[in-house]
């Protein structure tokens, strides 16, 4: 709704694509990672730095996944464990 040239098939179809989450064709390995696309596609956290001013003064590299030593004191800790998820979900798609 708030997209100028929004299409509802286009863009949910899209969305559901690009997390892994609908029904498409592609192998079941595919599992989304948002910090592999962070790196691929901004590589120097132009995003993040613009959005997260705390994480700004991370290297090139640190600042897709800042660790417990060099994120901010109050910045929270990762909510899920990217790799432990992409096991269970593969794990989850073989019973398919």
């Amino acid at each position: 709704q708030h997209l100028i040239d929004g299409d509802l098939s286009a863009n949910n179809g899209g969305w559901q694509w690009c997390a892994s989450t609908g029904s498409d064709s592609v192998p079941y390995f595919r599992v989304f990672n948002p910090v592999t696309q962070s790196q691929r596609f901004d590589p120097k956290g132009t995003f993040i730095r613009h959005y997260l001013p705390e994480l700004a003064h991370l290297s090139d590299k640190d600042i897709h996944l800042p660790s417990a030593k060099n994120r901010p004191e109050n910045y929270p800790s990762p909510i899920v464990d990217l790799k432990r998820g992409r096991l269970r979900a593969l794990s989850a798609f073989k019973g398919v």
